[in-house]
């Protein structure tokens, strides 16, 4: 996971200032600005909003239509559980139930400790090996209950 920062606006400044050339450049300055700072501050809507020459509301709709960007800080550790169909069939539903037992949060939410963050996702291209996580960018297929309490066992003892 990139290193996280605290809100810069003249980091921001530079980073949109870079895509000065780049065509469509709203997509890959939030992807930027999340790597940097590990989400899409709110206050960089409206930076974004003058130098683009759109909305704040057209920033923000990009912002909250991307499943991949946050308003807020993920948590250290970050577990995406396919919601997709093929990972539905094979108990993607029962996965996220079970870690909104265990962990006390919804998908979309982090735990009070931010040590975990739980996300959605539509697809990881993993439906062969369904129900299919991603647990900190590392891919894990055939997930089942023992295996996602070993995965969460690991992010909780992790530092």
């Amino acid at each position: 996971m990139p290193e996280r920062r605290g809100w810069d606006a003249e980091v921001a400044r530079d980073v949109i200032a870079s895509h000065g050339a780049t065509e469509g450049p709203l997509l890959p300055i939030l992807h930027d600005l999340q790597s940097i700072f590990g989400h899409v501050p709110r206050e960089a809507v409206p930076l974004l909003a003058d130098a683009l020459n759109l909305s704040r509301a057209e920033v923000h709709g990009v912002i909250t239509f991307y499943h991949d960007f946050r308003a807020e800080p993920a948590g250290r550790h970050v577990l995406k559980l396919c919601q997709a169909e093929a990972c539905q069939s094979m108990g993607a539903r029962d996965l996220a139930e079970q870690l909104r037992r265990r962990l006390d949060i919804g998908l979309h939410e982090t735990t009070a400790d931010g040590r975990i963050t739980v996300e959605p996702v539509y697809c990881l291209g993993n439906c062969a090996c369904a129900p299919a996580a991603m647990a900190d960018g590392e891919l894990v297929g055939r997930i089942d209950a023992k295996r996602l309490d070993r995965i969460v066992d690991a992010m909780e003892a992790a530092r």
